[in-house]
């Protein structure tokens, strides 16, 4: 029963992939990441002015959106085209690619005004008025990596172990770590155990992107084994206890050094950073689904011949 199950919900993720990378997202307005964001928004207005009070608040706006988010997913038909266009507005492969590709075209032009403004747009936020365009074609990289893991890995694998109401919770702690993850006095204590559970449900999701890069490099470029290799002596270099798995697999695979100002450098290669550095990284993200392609694929034909 649970074998086929999974195999089910193999054919939902592969139907999700393909819906997404052949409609991308919907307006923002309609996006449920989107509805997740003015829900938790919502609760920051509400949320009282003490540390302890804060934190409690919190935890518990957050327990009660993966309740409600979770109960809403529940209810939906569990028609496979139903739960797959569902699903596919919980993953963002092609958004994610088409943001990276357009700071590629900007910084392929010269213009480097318009791909800090891209950069800052869509990708980081980080601040990108000063930054060079080794570093924008960095941060691009950097977002690439670590939004495979966030925005496609960890809500798959969300789906296959406990389908479309995994997916919703993941998603809403993600976007939840997204907006009050910081340290800072608004949002120290208001998304500490939003931060927490993010670490928590991106530990494998994180590993399993690092090893999913090196095994596409290897295809690529040849730079597997380095990939793999800068991945774990640098993951820990970054104070996400998962983001510095992709990046550092990514810096290895493209033999170049990743950096944030005054937080970071991944890697130790002598490439500088670049448009073509970009598509490369693009290339390497597009085999890594590819696999993904390939290993739900294998699911799917393993339901069809048990029955």
């Amino acid at each position: 029963m649970v074998i086929e199950q999974l195999c089910q919900r193999c054919t939902i993720a592969l139907l999700a992939l393909a819906i997404d990378y052949s409609l991308g997202d919907p307006p923002d307005h309609l996006h449920p990441v989107a509805l997740m964001g003015r829900w938790l928004r919502l609760g920051e207005q509400y949320a009282p002015d003490t540390a302890l009070a804060r934190l409690t608040w919190g935890a518990g706006w957050l327990g009660l959106s993966w309740w409600l988010g979770s109960s809403v997913a529940s209810w939906l038909p569990q028609h496979w085209l139903v739960q797959s266009g569902c699903a596919s507005l919980l993953m963002a492969y092609r958004g994610l690619d088409r943001a990276v590709a357009e700071v590629e075209a900007a910084l392929a032009s010269g213009d480097l005004v318009e791909a800090r403004r891209l950069l800052g747009w869509h990708l980081v936020s980080r601040p990108t008025a000063d930054l060079s365009a080794a570093e924008v074609a960095g941060a691009a990289i950097e977002s690439l990596a670590e939004n495979l893991s966030d925005s496609v890995i960890a809500p798959l694998l969300a789906l296959l172990i406990g389908g479309l109401p995994a997916m919703v919770i993941y998603r809403f702690t993600n976007t939840a770590d997204a907006m009050w993850g910081y340290r800072t006095p608004t949002y120290e204590h208001l998304g500490k155990i939003a931060a927490r559970c993010d670490d928590g449900f991106n530990i494998i999701p994180a590993r399993l992107t690092a090893i999913l890069i090196a095994l596409a490099a290897q295809i690529v470029n040849r730079r597997g084994r380095e990939a793999w290799d800068i991945a774990r002596r640098d993951a820990g270099k970054t104070a996400s206890p998962n983001a510095g798995w992709p990046m550092a697999a990514m810096a290895g695979a493209l033999d170049t050094i990743l950096t944030k100002r005054d937080h970071y450098a991944l890697g130790s290669g002598s490439h500088v950073p670049d448009a073509a550095m970009i598509a490369q990284a693009r290339q390497i993200v597009r085999v890594a689904v590819g696999m993904v392609v390939v290993g739900l694929g294998i699911g799917v034909v393993f339901q069809r011949r048990q029955r």
